[in-house]
């Protein structure tokens, strides 16, 4: 079970209902649910693909095997360790929110709150493409406005606290870091680029 000093436990809460209950519109109210689905960016997984492939043929295979491997760790370690391990009441599982909270989507899971495995996910997504990419375009910097934008709608919808999208996100930010560090040090598109 998750204990925070009451001080951060009084300013999640306090943020969760800010995001969810007073800075709503129905814009938002449209798009954010539809936001954190998978399926809604295979498009963008899609042209990423595409883009590499093109971009660095051959070179590109190493890429695709260590994002894979990059999206692969950070859920098993979100969603088969961390959650097994620390437990979080959602709020939208949480009856003494009842009424209080605008629950956004069909289903709330009953897994543990933190950390927040899109969080996790998308972060290290996030990170590992930017540094490993950054070469080639300082644009890839927005990749971290996709991953935030995720991370909000969670919060947006009612299935997590702000404290467990900002700590699965560090989370998300180590894992990147690392398997692009390992990625650019051992193998890194820009090196084969240059040596090409």
């Amino acid at each position: 079970m998750l204990f925070l000093p009451e001080p951060l436990n009084q300013w999640d809460h306090k943020l969760f209902h800010a995001i969810n209950g007073q800075w709503n519109n129905s814009f938002f109210d449209s798009v954010l649910p539809f936001l954190r689905e998978a399926n809604f960016w295979i498009p963008l997984y899609l042209f990423l693909l595409l883009m590499i492939t093109f971009s660095f043929g051959k070179q590109s295979t190493w890429w695709i095997l260590t994002f894979v491997f990059t999206v692969v760790f950070s859920d098993l370690l979100s969603s088969s360790v961390l959650k097994e391990t620390i437990f979080r009441l959602r709020p939208c599982q949480d009856p003494s929110l009842a009424g209080t909270i605008n629950i956004l989507v069909n289903y709330c899971p009953k897994s543990s709150s933190f950390p927040s495995s899109h969080a996790v996910n998308h972060f290290a997504i996030a990170t590992f493409i930017y540094q490993t990419l950054k070469f080639t375009s300082k644009w890839w910097g927005l990749i971290f406005l996709w991953a935030f934008a995720i991370i909000y709608a969670q919060v947006y919808v009612g299935v997590h606290y702000p404290f467990d999208v900002f700590c699965g996100s560090l989370i998300g930010i180590t894992i990147g870091w690392l398997t692009s560090y390992i990625f650019n040090t051992r193998i890194g598109l820009h090196q084969q680029t240059k040596q090409a």
